[in-house]
C-alpha cells in the first residue's frame, strides 16, 4: 500500500541505543555541538555539513583559499568519522561485554573533553575532531525506537515528521502520530541543545563543549540498561 512505509512499524525492543531517551541524549549534545563550532569556534559547523559545503564553495569562488580551507578540513574529518565509526562496528559487533557503539561514545567523550583544552588558535583543529566526533555518532546511531533518524541534523527528520504527520491525518494511525513525535521530540531536543550551547558560552568558554560531554555520558551509561521485552 501507498502508506505502508509511513504507517508500518515494527516490534522494536531490546536495545536502548535506539531507545527515545539515547536518542534524545545523543540530539541535545548534537546542537549543542554545531551551536558551539560555529558560535566559539570561527563559523564552522560540526554537524551540518552541508552548510561547510556552501560556505566553502562560496570562498572558492571569491578566491578566498585559507577560508575555504577552514570547511574542507572539517568535511574531510566528517569522512574519516564514519570510515570510523564503520571500522569500529565491523571489528567489535560480536563483543558481548560492551554494545560497539558504547566504543564510539566513549572515543566521542575523549575526543570532545580535549576539543575544550584548545585555546582559540587552535579553531581549525577544534572543529575537525568535533566533525569526525559527530560523524561517529551519526554513523553509530541511525534508529529511534525503530524509525531511521539523525541526532546531529535536522532536515531528514523535518521530512519524515512531516510526512509521518500527513499520514496521522490521512488515516488516522496511531503509530503514524507516534512516529511524528519522535521525529519532532528529537528536533526539538537538537534545538534546546543548541539553544543551551549558546547560552552557556559567556559562562563557560571553550569549555562549554564539555557539556555535550556529560550528555554523551549519559547515553552510555543508559545503554548499559536492556529494554524491557
Amino acid at each position: 500500500m501507498e502508506h505502508r512505509g509511513v504507517l508500518s512499524a515494527k516490534n522494536h525492543h531490546g536495545q536502548m541505543s535506539e531507545s527515545f531517551l539515547t536518542a534524545g541524549l545523543l540530539s541535545l549534545s548534537g546542537g549543542l555541538q554545531d551551536a558551539y563550532t560555529y558560535l566559539a569556534r570561527g563559523e564552522v559547523f560540526a554537524n551540518a555539513q552541508t552548510g561547510n559545503i556552501v560556505l566553502m564553495s562560496v570562498r572558492l569562488f571569491e578566491g578566498a583559499w585559507a577560508q575555504a580551507l577552514r570547511y574542507l578540513v572539517p568535511l574531510t574529518a566528517f569522512f574519516l568519522g564514519v570510515l570510523a565509526a564503520e571500522l569500529l562496528h565491523l571489528r567489535y559487533k560480536k563483543m558481548e561485554r560492551f554494545h560497539w557503539r558504547q566504543l564510539v561514545l566513549l572515543g566521542e567523550i575523549l575526543l570532545l573533553a580535549a576539543v575544550g583544552f584548545f585555546p582559540g588558535s587552535w579553531n581549525l583543529l577544534a572543529n575537525s575532531v568535533v566533525s569526525f566526533a559527530c560523524a561517529m555518532q551519526v554513523q553509530a546511531f541511525r534508529k529511534v525506537d525503530g524509525y531511521a533518524f539523525a541526532s546531529t541534523m535536522c532536515i531528514g527528520n523535518l521530512r519524515s515528521g512531516t510526512e509521518s504527520l500527513c499520514a496521522w491525518w490521512k488515516y488516522g494511525a496511531p503509530q503514524a502520530r507516534k512516529k511524528a513525535g519522535r521525529y519532532f521530540g528529537v528536533i526539538g531536543l537538537f534545538g534546546i541543545g543548541a539553544g543551551a550551547g549558546g547560552a552557556l558560552l559567556p559562562y563557560l568558554g571553550l569549555g562549554t563543549i564539555w557539556i555535550s560531554c556529560a550528555l554523551l555520558t549519559a547515553a552510555f551509561v543508559v545503554m548499559f540498561v536492556r529494554e524491557e521485552q
